[in-house]
């Protein structure tokens, strides 16, 4: 196993540094840096220059337009994406439904949704779970009935995110009930502006909505919008979540919060000459949560390494999931306990980009304290329950 890179890999690093330095909108950059809301315009902004410099979707192979990167470069770029204040890449087109249509679509599919997602030009969301199918999708009741040439969809969506700004849902549906409940679930394209579709914004404890119910009253949707055979959707819907969590850690985010958090409790005074990071309790929970990050560094570069021999980490991409969300978590309640009364929860002003910047600790980060700590309690069971991931180790990998 190697740890280190070449000096090509090395110059590519610099390369990717450079080019996010030099094109991220100034504006934007300050919104992240500041934890304020993002707009829709925000996220299309910067992914179209990313995909004007064919770095949108650095996953795909290059057959299907993708920069036909190495698994050490992909692992480079997104450790210098998230190192630097960018929005987070939205992934239900790219790096989700996108390797779900071009492995197991067809060709016209492929033709009709494969450019558009490589161009940034459709917004995607993913219509998984449901109000009794959470982390036990395969009791998902959305139901899709064959008559002629549309199924008709009826049934509802929950959590789903920004699906207020879909052009597309990819959704998994039930299509048979006399299997067993994993096979009569089948994988179906969406057009959200058809007839039929009523989505209602759910408001988040960050005091944000981009999390959403989806209702299907009578929804017809063309039978060549099937992914794949019927029936098979649950096989599709695990390889998408491969994909999903191999990027869910959040390492490179994580890296570049706790270092914010650190620089900023230098700076805050706790009491007459003492400094928040000098006190004892925060100045350990620094160390500990550095070396968690060094952990799971490690642990990334060993699957790393897989990946260059032509393997796959498979089920031990949980552990990934699982570490990552967690010490997200962790810095997220660090954060809190540094800033103190400076929290302040839901500044919907400041967090708009609306408030003074009078305070030089208050709009640098303090107002998005509260909201962030809030709205990561969400990482540990998106993208699969963590007590979900801990059962797949146990059993695929532990064989318990």
């Amino acid at each position: 196993m190697r740890l280190g890179f070449t000096a090509e890999e090395e110059r590519f690093r610099i390369e990717v540094r450079d080019f996010i330095g030099n094109h991220l909108p100034p504006d934007i950059r300050r919104k992240v840096e500041l934890g304020q809301y993002l707009a829709k315009h925000d996220y299309v902004r910067w992914q179209d220059i990313l995909a004007a410099r064919g770095w949108y979707a650095v996953n795909w192979p290059k057959q299907w337009g993708g920069p036909g990167w190495t698994p050490a470069q992909r692992y480079l770029f997104q450790q210098e994406y998230g190192a630097q204040p960018c929005p987070p890449l939205v992934q239900f087109g790219v790096n989700m439904v996108g390797p779900v249509i071009y492995t197991y679509g067809n060709a016209a599919q492929q033709r009709r949704f494969l450019p558009r997602i490589l161009a940034n030009q459709d917004w995607w969301c993913q219509g998984y779970s449901e109000p009794g199918a959470g982390s036990d999708l395969a009791s998902l009741k959305t139901e899709a009935v064959l008559r002629g040439d549309h199924y008709v969809v009826n049934g509802q969506k929950i959590w789903t995110t920004w699906a207020q700004w879909a052009d597309w849902m990819f959704a998994l549906v039930r299509t048979s009930r006399e299997e067993r409940p994993q096979q009569g679930i089948s994988f179906l394209l969406v057009d959200m502006r058809s007839p039929g579709i009523t989505v209602r914004p759910i408001r988040t404890f960050d005091g944000d909505r981009e999390v959403n119910e989806v209702f299907f009253d009578d929804v017809r949707v063309p039978a060549e919008q099937l992914v794949g055979r019927e029936g098979a959707g649950w096989s599709y819907g695990k390889f998408l979540l491969e994909h999903e969590r191999f990027v869910i850690s959040g390492l490179p985010r994580s890296k570049r919060l706790l270092r914010r958090v650190k620089g900023l409790a230098a700076r805050m005074e706790e009491g007459p000459g003492r400094r928040v990071a000098d006190l004892p309790d925060v100045a350990l929970r620094f160390a500990d949560l550095e070396t968690q990050i060094a952990a799971l560094e490690y642990t990334e570069l060993r699957y790393l390494s897989a990946l260059e021999q032509g393997g796959t980490p498979g089920a031990l991409v949980s552990i990934l999931k699982v570490r990552g969300t967690e010490i997200e978590q962790a810095i997220a309640e660090l954060a809190f306990r540094c800033f103190g009364t400076r929290a302040i929860p839901f500044d919907v002003e400041t967090l708009e980009g609306r408030g003074s910047d009078g305070d030089a600790l208050a709009p640098e980060f303090g107002a998005a304290v509260g909201p962030l700590y809030f709205n990561l309690r969400k990482v540990s069971i998106w993208g699969g329950s963590n007590e979900i991931q801990r059962n797949i180790l146990a059993r695929q990998v532990l064989g318990l």
